[in-house]
């Protein structure tokens, strides 16, 4: 499924459409899906689309600046190096102290280049989810056939909610949907719906249950019982997801 938001000037087309299948940046950019790199890393592979390298401290570059060539090239390493600075400073400053100038400064690109491609700070983030989903939220197998496939599964969703950035983004904009009717809309439309029909689809095949014919969909209830611990641990309570308490709740539900 994708979903199309039509806000502002026409989207850049990487921002044509979403899915959780989304690429993931290419590890080039500067980093792994779901980990962090070095402000040295991301240099080399990032290069503001304005051109010539913004200053940083002490007159170095900043940020996710560099010098590549041709005008392509650049444009692409800009865009990655925003999406980088973006979840970087998330985690740093949280979604309030999160704005499109720091966004800038920390890539190295100016706010114009910005504004090409992304109307908001929540669209910069939305696409940081879904090109890290696209890789961290991967099932274990194209077809998963058994409890452990779900039991490998939830593991990996357990550390992607609870300690990935990107996590801490899905986190972010879960937050901001409950007061924003366009976050809402963007991240169920765009993320959300298509990732939990996959994922019940999955389940059912792990577990040998048949397709919903009742109106009670019982991989939809399962999976329900698994996922919603571990958001109220990370989202109400804010404690970790540690492999420990995942174990605990899957052998209350699953078998092993």
């Amino acid at each position: 499924m994708a979903a199309t938001i039509a806000t502002g000037p026409p989207p850049h087309p990487d921002k044509d459409q979403h899915t959780i299948t989304a690429q993931s940046r290419p590890a080039t950019a500067g980093r792994a899906v779901g980990g962090r790199v070095s402000t040295a890393a991301r240099a080399n592979a990032a290069a503001p689309a304005d051109g010539a390298p913004a200053p940083g401290p002490a007159g170095g570059r900043a940020r996710g600046a560099a010098t590549t060539g041709g005008s392509g090239r650049r444009s692409e390493a800009a865009r990655l190096a925003v999406l980088n600075a973006a979840d970087d400073l998330l985690v740093e400053v949280g979604f309030e102290g999160l704005t499109i100038e720091g966004i800038a400064a920390a890539a190295g690109v100016a706010k114009q280049t910005i504004y090409r491609w992304w109307k908001s700070k929540v669209d910069i983030l939305f696409d940081n989810l879904v090109l890290d989903a696209g890789t961290a939220l991967a099932w274990p197998a194209e077809t998963p056939s058994g409890p452990a496939d779900l039991r490998d599964y939830l593991h990996r969703f357990a550390s992607f909610l609870g300690t990935d950035p990107a996590g801490r983004v899905l986190q972010a904009l879960l937050g901001h949907a409950q007061l924003d009717a366009r976050t809402a809309e963007l991240l169920h439309n765009g993320f959300l719906d298509e990732l939990r029909a996959r994922d019940v689809a999955h389940t059912r095949a792990c577990l040998g249950l048949a397709a919903d014919e009742s109106g009670t969909d019982e991989a939809a209830v399962l999976l329900d019982a698994l996922l919603a611990p571990l958001y109220h641990r990370a989202l109400v309570l804010r404690r970790p997801l540690d492999a420990a308490f995942v174990d605990a709740l899957l052998d209350q539900h699953l078998p092993r």
